[in-house]
């Protein structure tokens, strides 16, 4: 697909699998949002061809461009786009297709715990109550492609993993293929099983989380300085997670290592006797 403007080109030739989660990676002005305007109808390329499964959305040779409205997607924006005019039942219920069933309300509302909220308007919720909504006003279209432009990346960091559980929540139960915009290692850590950078409307890199961010060359006198992006619990030890120069690195430490820690804190990473140390700096 190429896509022109004033002074820029976009330039992908990709496959994702259906019900795959894939983020789009890359600075700011290096196509993210363009390729996702693409893919949802909202402009039109100049040339190349845009598939889902067995149906074609857009293909220049062919002169095919399914409206936005046919393309069965699903879009999250960074400002909700909620109606303030309307209830939070209200907006769930406008984005159901004419003629469809509510049940897939009535299931969202349950997934993502908006039960107590819908008699209320947008003005009255929280940034991550407005999120939850969004996510589930465009759910209710059962879209086969949903996308995701940095949804997360005003709310703190406990409210953005609630929201993640409740997205791998829905994935899980519709199967719908997630193309995610997001700047958060610890938010592609979580969720994400591809990862495509992008850097001047081209793709620089293509595959799994560790293949894009992980350095495997560790010396074994290791002694780095980075920021935590994920802790996870391994039966009884932990996996660190600190991004050091925009180079991933994971080692195991003991649960005393991460009492302390938290996303986003500042540590140094060093060994003994091949074992490594966590030095927690000062905020």
């Amino acid at each position: 697909m190429v896509s022109n403007g004033n002074t820029f080109n976009l330039e992908l030739d990709f496959e994702a699998r259906s019900a795959q989660v894939v983020t789009v990676y890359g600075p700011s002005g290096s196509g993210k949002t363009t390729f996702f305007r693409l893919l949802a109808g909202l402009e039109k390329p100049d040339n190349g061809k845009i598939v889902m499964g067995d149906t074609v959305w857009f293909d220049a040779v062919q002169k095919i461009d399914l409206s936005p409205q046919k393309r069965s997607i699903g879009y999250v924006f960074q400002d909700y786009a909620l109606f303030p005019n309307m209830s939070i039942r209200e907006n769930l219920e406008f984005g159901l297709p004419k003629g469809a069933s509510k049940q897939i309300i009535e299931e969202l509302i349950d997934i993502v715990e908006l039960g107590e909220l819908l008699e209320r308007k947008p003005a009255t919720l929280s940034g991550g109550q407005k999120q939850r909504v969004a996510l589930a006003r465009a759910l209710v279209q059962q879209p086969k492609v949903l996308l995701l432009d940095e949804p997360f990346s005003s709310l703190d960091d406990q409210i953005r993993f609630k929201l993640l559980k409740y997205l791998i929540k829905v994935h899980q139960k519709y199967q719908f293929t997630v193309f995610m915009v997001s700047h958060q290692l610890s938010e592609i850590l979580y969720v994400s099983e591809q990862v495509m950078c992008l850097d001047n409307g081209i793709i620089t890199k293509r595959g799994d989380v560790r293949t894009v961010f992980f350095n495997e060359n560790i010396s074994s006198k290791m002694n780095l300085v980075g920021e935590v992006v994920s802790i996870t619990k391994a039966d009884i030890v932990y996996r660190l997670d600190v991004l050091s120069q925009n180079s991933l690195f994971s080692v195991i430490v003991t649960e005393d290592d991460v009492r302390d820690l938290s996303i986003g804190d500042k540590i140094m990473l060093t060994s003994k006797a091949f074992n490594p140390v966590v030095i927690r700096l000062e905020k």
